[in-house]
């Protein structure tokens, strides 16, 4: 498989993108389990089928520009309002960057390591491991570049990002994860109770860190993507029950900027699990 992705990074972002079209309504139209929860979900947001039907081909796209993305040539990037981002890591206090599963996530990190680490230091990114070895290796190898740093999701990982933090250097993770028990707690998200890490608040918290708001749209024609930034509509409130609960209402507003480019498909209301790493 991993000579596959070497294969397929050389092929052009528009090809990626189309195959990857296909491939998200060959699983759609294939798994009833997956369409019953995008379609829940959707149901929960209190959108129409047709509103969010972009989203079908959006979750395969996410999956077959993983390889151009990982392994190949940088696409373009462009960017939206990042006059808050120069002010954020300007300020000096670091930076915790808060994206939802909408767009491509994996672009918003190379995009800000490549702009700004030189100057003010890697960022450090989120991440589980994934479960086969093969691809295991490979994602370690392609989110360990320079000016991007990764940190598992366990207590080293969480001192990991408050050293970087307290550095002065910036930190991304995806807040609408599903963390495992005993890292959370319920709030709600679209109306519904769904099992949310304290993580990205007790960060800024525990630090001052600047939080902003994040997410890359794919453009058409693989054209590249464009970098979305957003500052918090207020200040982190300083209850950590409450903060919870407006992150959750901060990743709602940016959905609600695309949802044609959430993934839907993602089990967002479901049990935690028992983490044993």
């Amino acid at each position: 498989m991993a000579t596959v992705f070497r294969l397929f990074s050389g092929m052009p972002l528009w090809l990626l993108h189309g195959m990857g079209w296909l491939l998200g309504w060959v699983a759609f139209l294939g798994s009833a389990t997956y369409r019953r929860r995008f379609l829940a979900n959707v149901r929960m947001a209190g959108y129409p089928f047709v509103a969010v039907r972009g989203a079908v081909g959006s979750a395969g796209r996410m999956v077959s520009e993983l390889p151009r993305l990982w392994l190949g040539v940088p696409p373009h990037c462009e960017w939206d309002n990042e006059a808050c981002v120069d002010r954020a890591y300007q300020a000096g206090r670091g930076v915790v960057f808060l994206t939802p599963h909408l767009g491509c996530f994996e672009a918003t990190a190379q995009g800000l390591a490549q702009r700004y680490a030189a100057r003010f230091g890697p960022l450090t990114v989120l991440y589980r491991p994934a479960r086969q070895a093969w691809l295991a290796r490979l994602m370690a190898n392609a989110r360990n570049r320079p000016g991007l740093a990764t940190a598992p999701t366990n207590l080293a990982g969480v001192r990991q990002m408050i050293r970087a933090l307290r550095a002065g250097h910036a930190v991304g993770l995806l807040p609408d994860q599903v963390p495992p028990k005993g890292m959370g707690t319920w709030a709600p998200f679209f109306g519904h109770d769904a099992y949310t890490m304290t993580l990205s608040a007790r960060l800024a918290h525990q630090t001052g860190a600047t939080v902003l708001l994040l997410w890359g749209e794919r453009l058409g024609w693989g054209r590249g993507f464009r970098l979305h930034f957003r500052e918090l509509q207020r200040p982190l409130e300083p209850d950590l029950d409450a903060a919870v609960c407006q992150v959750n209402q901060e990743m709602e507003r940016l959905v609600r900027e695309c949802p044609a480019q959430y993934l839907w498909g993602y089990a967002r209301y479901k049990q935690p699990k028992v983490d044993r790493a």
